[in-house]
């Protein structure tokens, strides 16, 4: 069972919550935000509470208001901080910058490499080789960034490409005679 869907999530002062059918609305200062729930998931909201609950005891509908309670509190968390996410461009002649919501890439390409930022991310480049994502929708980020990084994957030999803030890129060692 989830331990998780057992907790409730409280809501902040400056938050409102609906729910329409199987889809949650959270409207606040950034913005909002909007989900559709499992069928198998019932969601109780009290006056500054979130309770998820299995419809039935199956195991998998415990994982599903598991899964729903971790996607709402990260709603609720976009909505009122937002996320971060950190992209190092690794090698040399590796260069990035940002003009009106298009990141230009020159990522060693016979070409410059543009990708559009969607409505809700804004990023920022305070260096040649760093870029810093922000948004409300954590799920968009993730995705923003993962886009990004599919350019330019890191290399397993020299490290080169785009990665992670806290990424580990394991090199392995080069043929020998």
């Amino acid at each position: 069972m989830s331990r998780i869907a057992k907790k409730p999530i409280i809501i902040p002062n400056d938050i409102q919550v609906m729910m329409n059918n199987n889809t949650i609305n959270i409207q606040g200062i950034k913005g909002v935000l909007k989900k559709k729930i499992h069928k198998s998931v019932n969601i109780l909201i009290e006056k500054n509470k979130i309770i998820c609950l299995p419809k039935d005891n199956k195991r998998n509908s415990w994982a599903h208001a598991g899964t729903s309670c971790s996607i709402i509190n990260s709603m609720i968390i976009g909505i009122t901080q937002g996320f971060t996410k950190k992209l190092i461009l690794f090698g040399i002649g590796y260069k990035v910058s940002i003009n009106n919501n298009i990141i230009d890439l020159i990522l060693g390409f016979s070409h410059h490499v543009f990708y559009t930022l969607p409505n809700g991310i804004t990023g920022k480049c305070y260096n040649t080789n760093e870029i810093i994502l922000y948004g409300f929708d954590k799920q968009l980020l993730g995705q923003v960034a993962s886009d990004i990084r599919a350019y330019k994957k890191p290399e397993p030999y020299k490290g080169k490409g785009i990665r992670y803030e806290h990424e580990i890129v394991r090199i392995k060692e080069t043929k020998k005679k």
